[in-house]
């Protein structure tokens, strides 16, 4: 293939670089050009074109491309027509993908013009979603360079999706002294929810002592009736010999891997019985997030095999986010009565529902809001505060001046509460346990609310969501563990703390406060009911 500037003339049969114009007619990057074309760009006074001449063995993108992917042996997997020299590959169904590497580094290695991308290894995926894609980067090659591409790909199966299979699932719950059913209860709900993800089925489930014996023989019953069972053990295996691996070799299974390199997840076993599997779920299994008892798991309802050395391999990228409701976190967090609180004051918003003034610059007993919260914040046993400002920042800086707070500014404060949330996270010092959420707005809340609920959340040892509340509902302000804040950054638009509590799955403890916890002025009315002066 030949490319460059060409004269008009011999331009015929060329591939068009650039969209050309000519006159009221425009012609699209990648057309290519026939006699009328020619003429017509000619009369339009353009004597040449930047274009790609075809050599009489090369194939065009498209073909290219098209040719390429129907070479490839793959299952479970639908090809687009080719487009744009690229042929885009979807899953059939919703399951995980498998691709043999050695032959896609292969395919790229043959010449930068030819190029295919697949997900990674094992990725699960929807059905409809893009698994894989070829593509040609320039506007022909060399039928030789295919050519030697469909010879690599006549080795067998590039690549597949493995759909999931309608399996169906016992689940073994040990309990010891303490542990409350609720917790076993919503162990249940994950775990329908995680099963109903890949189309599985919770069948039966057995409570038993945590003992040996007693489970070996509801794992032995269980094994009968279910293509697969899933054991939690009220506490983690701490040793190879411990009640969930002895019992699978008690009723007779065998166990093929005890711990992993995936954490969370690290204390997964993994054994058959009676020609199925057995998975001794890992503590953080109980919690919907993604953590290693998912890689198994969805990989075994796929009809993938995973074996010992599949379950060593998988430390490299098995690092994962952390669960908050893990019972050790990675990170051990200092003494109960050390455990530092900062608060984050949000005074960003543009109080619209005022009409104009901003509320936080109402007088309440000849003081702006804003400056009265702040100083109730620096009065409690918090480590600092945060003051996020956006709309009016000048004017808030202004009504705080002189007080011992830190500011963060929030640019995007228009998008949502989020951007704020957001803003605020990254001030806090890296040995904070947790962040208090208080409003700008809420009039009612003292120094000593604000402590109750730190002193709450220091008695908890640091793992709980603290909140609010007021005759049994909840409000606010609401204090945070560290161990939400990557999930905060996560946030988008108008998102705030309430959306976390709800969907993490974290212990909430709620302090009976007062009507403080449900009195904010978001209003005219609300602000001069609670004794406001709005400024202009």
């Amino acid at each position: 293939m030949k490319f460059g500037p060409i004269p008009i003339e011999a331009a015929e049969g060329a591939v068009l670089a650039h969209a050309t114009t000519a006159g009221e007619r425009r012609f699209r990057k990648a057309h290519r050009l026939n006699a009328e074309d020619v003429a017509l760009l000619r009369g339009a006074g353009i004597s040449e074109v930047v274009a790609a001449v075809l050599a009489a063995d090369d194939l065009s993108e498209d073909a290219a491309a098209q040719e390429i992917a129907e070479s490839m042996a793959f299952r479970g997997i639908d090809a687009r027509p080719a487009a744009t020299g690229r042929v885009n590959l979807h899953a059939g169904s919703a399951g995980i993908f498998t691709v043999n590497a050695a032959v896609i580094d292969a395919i790229n290695a043959v010449d930068p013009a030819i190029t295919i991308a697949t997900l990674a290894q094992h990725a699960p995926v929807e059905k409809g979603q893009m698994v894989a894609t070829v593509k040609i980067i320039p506007f022909a090659v060399s039928s030789a360079l295919v050519d030697a591409v469909t010879k690599i790909c006549a080795g067998g199966e590039v690549f597949a999706v493995n759909a999931y299979q309608a399996v169906r699932v016992g689940v073994i719950q040990t309990v010891l002294p303490g542990i409350k059913p609720s917790v076993l209860d919503k162990t249940l709900r994950v775990t329908e929810a995680r099963l109903a993800r890949t189309g599985g089925r919770l069948t039966a489930e057995r409570r038993t002592p945590h003992e040996i014996a007693p489970v070996a023989e509801a794992a032995a019953l269980l094994v009968r009736d279910n293509d697969m069972v899933v054991i939690f053990g009220a506490s983690a295996m701490s040793d190879f010999a411990d009640v969930i691996p002895a019992a699978i070799e008690r009723a007779g299974g065998t166990v093929i891997r005890a711990g992993m390199p995936v954490d969370p997840g690290n204390l997964l076993v993994l054994g058959t019985l009676g020609g199925k599997r057995v998975i001794g779920a890992p503590g953080c299994a109980r919690s919907p997030k993604e953590n290693g008892f998912d890689w198994v798991l969805d990989r075994l309802i796929a009809g993938l095999d995973v074996t010992a050395k599949d379950i060593a391999g998988m430390g490299v990228g098995g690092l994962l986010m952390e669960i908050p409701t893990r019972p050790q976190p990675r990170e051990p967090l200092p003494p109960k009565n050390k455990l530092k609180v900062g608060i984050v004051l949000l005074a960003a918003g543009r109080s619209s529902r005022m009409g104009g003034p901003n509320k936080l610059l109402a007088l309440f007993d000849g003081k702006p809001l804003v400056r009265r919260t702040a100083e109730r914040a620096l009065g409690s046993k918090a480590s600092g505060t945060i003051v996020v400002t956006g709309h009016q920042r000048e004017r808030v800086r202004a009504a705080l001046a002189g007080l011992d707070v830190a500011f963060a500014d929030n640019p995007d404060f228009a998008d949502g509460l989020s951007t704020s949330l957001k803003a605020g996270i990254a001030y806090l010092p890296e040995n904070s346990a947790g962040v208090m959420i208080v409003l700008g707005d809420m009039p009612g809340v003292s120094s000593d609310d604000l402590d109750r609920l730190i002193d709450a959340f220091r008695k908890a040892g640091g793992n709980s969501v603290v909140r609010a509340s007021h005759d049994g509902k909840r409000g606010n302000p609401v204090l945070l563990p560290r161990s939400l804040f990557p999930a905060i950054g996560h946030l988008e638009g108008d998102t705030g703390a309430r959306h976390l509590v709800e969907a993490e799955g974290l212990d909430v403890i709620d302090v009976e406060i007062g009507a403080g916890a449900s009195v904010d002025v978001d209003t005219r009315e609300a602000l001069e009911g609670a004794g406001g002066v709005l400024q202009d």
